[in-house]
């Protein structure tokens, strides 16, 4: 063999050894790489800043449960960094994803710090980004979840009350076509006819006020309200039902305060209350409105000395469809639908409603609204001007017409 012959050997066997040495490199720095990713706790490039930028709580914990990175909000839930994460289930969502390596969706409830309040309903989205590492994203749908559970109660429960009036229809329709050669009888369900037809009239008219207070997020003719005109308005309008009850109605207090609103939904809540309190009274007693600035608060009170409430009962009374006495409720024609129609009116205009009640005793439910300054008066000399002109243009006979 020559020289040449063992030269071009030579550099065969070099490139194969360095080929070889190189891929042993590679194959060392991978299985480096790979040891550190099962091992190390640091976070990979950017992830902080990610977290620094999220509105949702998220978190990176390690293998221990330990917070290493976490997003503002998440501090709500008590997760800090270089804590424990504070919740069995938590942990439980977060290993799983980072054992299966597949993402993990879970919904949680969970508190709010060491606070004892209600805990939050919680969506959970556990990711492994490492062998060690997860992230966690959470989302708060209590309010979600809460709206849709009340959109199917109101549905349940206006389904439920409309069935027993319809169906009170049809059944006394019937009986009318079947006793049309008995006058005095065709008298007789004709008027129940027309009590039921009223009353289908009235949960269908409370239930639309219902819908559109929980619906709008503004009122729609907001104005400097006159309490003493909402309370004489209701009064009035509730008069007939007191007088068919034997019940007095009583109003007193301070006048002349305002409140900023609208009118014609102040005067249906304080309305409710009366036709309540007329309602759930005996005959012969009285029913007192009464009216009071406490403090820059205005509060109108309702109060009667009627059957009263269980204690057990006034947490829930304000609930849509809720009746503590069904049947008085339903021989008085009740909807069960009118203190919350207060609840939420008075809600929207800033202001809350009270209750205080004893069994046999009574019941007070007072409204608490914002005061606002009384509107500035006319002077009387402009005033009087302006009635003039207005009496002036009403006597001016309009072309065409005989004065």
């Amino acid at each position: 063999m020559d020289q040449t012959q063992l030269a071009l050997l030579a550099l065969l066997l070099g490139i194969a050894v360095g080929g070889s040495v190189v891929l042993l490199l590679a194959w060392a720095v991978r299985v480096r790489d790979r040891q550190r990713a099962r091992t190390t706790t640091e976070l990979p490039e950017g992830v902080t800043e990610v977290l620094r930028a999220m509105d949702d709580p998220a978190f990176i914990s390690d293998t221990s449960s330990t917070v290493l990175a976490a997003s503002a909000p998440a501090e709500v839930f008590a997760m800090r960094v270089g804590a424990v994460l504070p919740d069995e289930d938590l942990r439980r969502v977060a290993r799983t994803a980072r054992d299966s390596g597949a993402p993990v969706t879970e919904n949680l409830r969970l508190r709010r710090g060491a606070a004892p309040a209600e805990p939050r309903l919680v969506a959970v989205r556990a990711t492994s980004i490492s062998p060690r590492l997860t992230l966690v994203v959470l989302r708060d749908i209590t309010e979600r979840e809460r709206v849709e559970e009340m959109r199917r109660d109101f549905v349940a429960n206006t389904s439920h009350e409309l069935k027993t009036p319809v169906g009170a229809v049809s059944l006394l329709a019937e009986a009318i076509e079947s006793a049309a050669d008995d006058p005095a009888q065709v008298r007789v369900f004709a008027a129940r006819l027309t009590a039921e037809a009223g009353r289908l009239g009235a949960l269908t008219s409370r239930i639309m006020s219902l819908s559109r207070l929980q619906a709008s997020d503004e009122l729609k003719e907001v104005r400097d309200v006159s309490v003493d005109e909402v309370v004489t308005a209701a009064v009035e309008s509730h008069a007939m039902q007191a007088d068919s009850a034997s019940v007095t109605i009583v109003r007193g207090g301070t006048r002349g305060l305002y409140v900023r609103g609208d009118a014609q939904v102040l005067t249906e809540a304080v309305g409710n209350l009366l036709a309540n309190a007329v309602a759930y009274s005996a005959a012969g007693s009285s029913v007192g409105v009464g009216v009071k600035d406490a403090g820059g608060i205005v509060e109108i009170a309702v109060t009667d000395r009627g059957i009263g409430i269980p204690e057990g009962d006034q947490q829930r009374i304000f609930e849509r469809f809720y009746r503590t006495d069904q049947a008085r409720s339903r021989s008085t024609g009740g909807t069960g639908l009118g203190l919350s129609i207060v609840k939420h009116a008075v809600q929207r205009h800033g202001g809350e409603v009270r209750l205080w009640s004893r069994p046999g005793r009574g019941s007070t439910f007072t409204i608490r609204l914002p005061l606002t300054p009384a509107p500035e008066r006319e002077p009387a000399r402009q005033k009087s001007r302006r009635k003039s002109r207005k009496s002036a243009a009403r006597a001016t006979p309009v072309k065409g017409e005989s004065a």
